[in-house]
């Protein structure tokens, strides 16, 4: 979902989960699906809405995770995996600054960028990315 900058990202949880394209296999064991978040989504709208959509929610404060963290230093926060995934996209000039006027092709930009990524994160006897 494309928002402007001052929307809080809250507000889009139910778009948001009404979007996801791909859609899990069905596991041969009934298992349930987890949704990590930050302490923004503690409301009880969110929770609902995460809820109703059959995710098990995690919202741990940041001073929560860093008990866990001095309790165990190998555990690493759920939330890294998205703020590290942010950090990757950051890279992007183009994205860092929104210049395009238009949201698709904003989104395309975006989904260049995922494609970017992941091509450099397997392993390729040449590197096709960086030349």
């Amino acid at each position: 979902m494309v928002t402007g900058a001052n929307v809080h990202d809250v507000t889009q949880i139910e778009t948001v989960l009404d979007a996801i394209v791909v859609k899990r296999p069905t596991p041969k064991q009934r298992r349930s699906k987890h949704l990590c978040a930050d302490a923004g989504y503690r409301g009880k709208k969110a929770m609902k809405v995460i809820l109703a959509h059959g995710y098990i929610a995690h919202v741990v404060s940041r001073k929560r995770e860093a008990d866990q963290k001095r309790k165990d230093p190998k555990k690493k926060a759920r939330r890294w995996v998205v703020e590290a995934c942010h950090g990757w996209f950051n890279r992007f000039r183009k994205l860092l600054v929104r210049y395009e006027k238009l949201e698709h092709t904003f989104l395309a930009l975006n989904h260049l960028a995922a494609a970017i990524i992941t091509l450099r994160k397997i392993m390729l006897p040449v590197n096709i990315i960086y030349g």
